[in-house]
Formats: C-alpha cells, structure tokens, sequence
C-alpha cells in the first residue's frame, strides 16, 4: 500500500479569506490525500509545523497581497531549515499572473491561480511528490 501524501495547508499571514483553502482541503482529503490544517500562521511557524507534522508538500493561501514577501520569507525559512530539498512548496490564491511566475522564479513548485480545478490540483501534487 503506498504512503499517503501528507500536505500541511495554511493560509499565509493575517490574510482571513479562507473559503478557498478550505475548499482545497477538501478536495485533497477526497483524493485521499492527508491534509493538516494550520489556519492563519506566518513562515516561522508553518516551516515548524511542517517539520513537526514531516509532511511532504505545504500549500500556502494568499489574498492578502504579501504573497511575494511572505512568500520568500517561508522559502528562506525552508532553506534555512533544510526542509526545502525535501517537501514541495505551492502558493494558491488571488495575484496577478506575473506574480504566480515571480513565485516560481523565487522558488515556489507550483502556484495555482484561481480557475485552476481539483484535477489540476491534485494531479500537480501527485507528480511532485
């Protein structure tokens, strides 16, 4: 039997429009899929959760406009924490395209833009881990 994949959602910041992360949360359980549940937290605590829970993607949810400096900061914080060579990073919420390519140029593994459906979701976790 194969290893769920275990997937630590949070929504990044004090940003508190969460019907989409739950909404995806959702989805991913439904795909069978583990999925921890962090709520609003900033990129200190989901990097230690992550490492807590030992997940293997974090997706983080963003409207609230911090996306690229929150952003990095939880990419250095994955660096720094060595937890960046081994778990997948995606960004989901609503930006400008031009910023869900500067996030991947930043180092995100994966940005969803709204549109984007559960099988683009899932299939896109799938083949990362």
């Amino acid at each position: 039997m194969a290893k769920k994949i275990k997937v630590l959602l949070s929504k990044l910041g004090l940003d508190v429009h969460n019907r989409g992360i739950i909404t995806v949360a959702k989805m991913l359980r439904n795909a069978g899929m583990e999925v921890v549940y962090l709520g609003n937290a900033l990129p200190e605590e989901i990097v230690s959760v992550a490492i807590q829970e030992d997940v293997d993607v974090v997706g983080v949810s963003s409207l609230g406009g911090a996306h690229l400096s929150l952003g990095s900061l939880l990419l250095k914080e994955a660096e720094d924490k060595g937890l960046k060579d081994r778990v997948a990073f995606l960004m989901g919420g609503v930006f400008a395209p031009s910023d869900g390519e500067r996030l991947q140029e930043i180092g995100f593994d994966g940005v969803f833009l709204p549109g984007a459906t559960s099988e683009q979701i899932v299939s896109g976790i799938k083949n990362l881990v």
